[in-house]
């Protein structure tokens, strides 16, 4: 039995904004199982199979974690038959990579063992996508074991590695040695209390990302939220990102999404924010210009801003990029246009 966090972090409104995949409404917590498996190989196919599954649950005592092992080949149906009646007595399925490896093994296990795979159409959150999102930028891998170090400050200092587990089960069928499996079973435990751990970690970020410490992920917060079309949030969230390498770039999605709903003057203020501080290059420059021809049809402040977003992208290089050239070519077009077109008005 572990200690767990609070329930209500895991509530169904920032579970929704992490995957799009519905959940029930009303979600009750501990109705979510949190599973693992350890297997006889790590590529899946046919001929792979989970001799240990372990799955965790909230209880009125605490996060309970049962495992389940196979002694022998042949006691595989018993072990699956008593994950299925798990699985029935749950709403949600929770996993880390599950819905790439544990699902489609387990339905490949159920099949060849005639059990019906249906229980296995639960809605389903797998946290791996979801930690993706949000902690690649920062992290650049995204291992269970290296979130729990670097997100979670959970530390495995004699951790048996995942990949010795399916030599400890050999062995183990070999000798009967139960002793062989003991680290094993420690390891797919802590998998499992993890993912309630990183869970509701992921939850009480996304209902106060103002808490977030790092700006990496803040930014993937609100690209990741951008990306399913929660305007709103992915606003807040980006107004959020403090000073730093990443703040222009939030600012600009900030300003593109404004101007997307055809809130042209608030994204007009943002852009002129970020003039005013220096920030992202020629890029405030160039949707000023568009503003400003566009929007109040005053071609001399298009000019302006054009002839300074030029002067940014002044003195080229043999090592400018063939981006950077097609900007300073539609800049210069630009810039003749309006020229051209203020002459005419005798401007």
């Amino acid at each position: 039995m572990h200690e767990y966090p609070e329930i209500d972090a895991l509530a169904r409104r920032p579970l929704m904004l992490m995957q799009h995949e519905d959940l029930p409404d009303p979600l009750n917590p501990r109705h979510i199982l949190f599973l693992d498996t350890e297997t006889t190989g790590l590529g899946g196919g046919a001929g792979t199979v989970a001799f240990e599954i372990g799955v965790g649950r909230i209880t009125s005592q605490g996060f309970a974690v049962t495992q389940y092992v196979m002694r022998d080949y042949p006691e595989e149906r018993f072990m699956l038959e008593k994950v299925r009646q798990q699985i029935l007595d749950s709403e949600v399925l929770c996993t880390f990579n599950g819905r790439t490896f544990d699902i489609p093994l387990l339905r490949t296990r159920f099949l060849m063992n005639r059990i019906n795979a249906d229980c296995l159409d639960l809605p389903h959150i797998d946290l791996l996508p979801i930690s993706r999102r949000i902690y690649k930028l920062r992290l650049s891998q995204c291992r269970l074991s290296r979130i729990e170090s670097e997100v979670l400050g959970i530390s495995r200092p004699n951790d048996l590695p995942g990949s010795e587990a399916p030599e400890r089960f050999f062995r183990f069928l070999k000798t009967g040695e139960f002793s062989l499996l003991e680290e094993v079973l420690a390891h797919n435990e802590q998998d499992v209390a993890s993912m309630l751990l990183l869970l509701s970690h992921l939850c009480a970020q996304y209902t106060r990302p103002e808490q977030i410490s790092f700006q990496e992920d803040l930014f993937s917060m609100g690209a990741a939220l951008e990306k399913e079309h929660h305007t709103r949030e992915s606003r807040r969230v980006y107004r959020l990102v403090p000073s730093g390498r990443l703040h222009s770039p939030s600012q600009l999605r900030l300003a593109a999404s404004h101007r997307r709903d055809g809130q042209a003057e608030r994204a007009k203020e943002i852009y002129l924010d970020m003039i005013a501080r220096k920030e992202g290059g020629v890029e405030p420059y160039i949707a000023m210009a568009k503003y400003y021809e566009h929007k109040e049809g005053n071609p001399a402040l298009a000019l302006e801003m054009t002839r300074k977003a030029l002067i940014l992208l002044a003195e080229p290089s043999l090592l400018d990029s063939s981006t950077v050239q097609d900007t300073r070519n539609a800049l210069q077009y630009r810039y003749d246009r309006l020229q051209k077109r203020l002459t005419k008005k005798g401007i």
